[in-house]
């Protein structure tokens, strides 16, 4: 019998991405959703991104950079900030990681959204391990010397979906979770337009020619999977320590929900 989600009393979320515009394209939708549902909404780039330009310097990209993720954030009501990692050059080490438990620390979130360890980028991956570490940590007194807020907990972790729905390897991601964006596609759209340094970017260096239309089909390729104009897919961090109920599907019901994911990736990806 699924157990029944308790939802926080402490209603602050946590987007806790690798590079600014990680967010936007991976669950955009659903903090759009969560700040309409009255959700305290927080945006994290791990690292500055400052290797995301073809023509520009690593300082004016990283400026540039940050000023898009804050338009982006401020469009919903979000608060943009960033640990300025080295974009590229991320690694899990003990600096890295107390800059992200002292972050977590001032926020205080009992909801987060992280990138999984699993994914072509190597900077993706090792945010997902740090947003899982720092989940765990956090709240416990001797892990900053950052003060605990009330209401500090071992937060629901959930990871985003892959890219193309993909681990690193092409295998296919099972999701155990989607939040239907249907609502949200246009606002979400709009979040990762402010990222208009990205265009060339991508294109030059990843082979996407329009990235504002592959974020798009893919969300609409995932509400496919549970019968909806536009979804977003994640999976739920279940381990030991964590909350193990779906605090996504209690927000955020779908008459889809009960869906297999067997038979919705296969719809997904057929």
């Amino acid at each position: 019998m699924p157990i029944s989600p308790s939802i926080p009393d402490r209603k602050v979320a946590l987007a806790f991405m690798a590079h600014p515009d990680d967010a936007e394209i991976s669950c955009g939708g659903t903090l759009i959703r969560l700040q309409q549902s009255g959700w305290e909404v927080h945006i994290v780039s791990v690292t500055a991104g400052d290797c995301g330009s073809m023509n520009m310097g690593p300082d004016e990209t990283a400026r540039i950079r940050f000023q898009e993720g804050t338009d982006a954030a401020h469009l919903i009501g979000a608060t943009f900030h960033t640990l300025s990692e080295p974009d590229g050059r991320l690694v899990y080490d003990r600096e890295a990681l107390q800059k992200s438990i002292d972050l977590f620390r001032r926020i205080a979130p009992t909801l987060v959204i992280t990138m999984p360890m699993s994914d072509y980028h190597a900077d993706h991956e090792i945010s997902g391990q740090l947003g899982r570490a720092a989940s765990f940590v956090y709240a416990a007194p001797n892990a900053s010397r950052e003060p605990v807020l009330d209401g500090s907990r071992v937060p629901y972790l959930y990871y985003t979906d892959g890219h193309d729905g993909q681990d690193r390897m092409g295998n296919l991601i099972t999701p155990t979770s989607y939040v239907d964006i249907s609502d949200q596609l246009e606002t979400k759209a709009r979040m990762l337009a402010c990222h208009q340094s990205q265009s060339e970017w991508l294109r030059s260096h990843n082979g996407i020619n329009e990235y504002l239309t592959a974020m798009q089909a893919h969300s609409q390729a995932r509400g496919t999977d549970i019968g909806t104009h536009a979804a977003e897919a994640f999976v739920q961090h279940r381990g030991h320590g964590h909350p193990g109920d779906d605090l996504l599907a209690a927000l955020f019901p779908s008459q889809h929900s009960s869906r297999s994911p067997d038979s919705a990736m296969h719809a997904s990806h057929s």
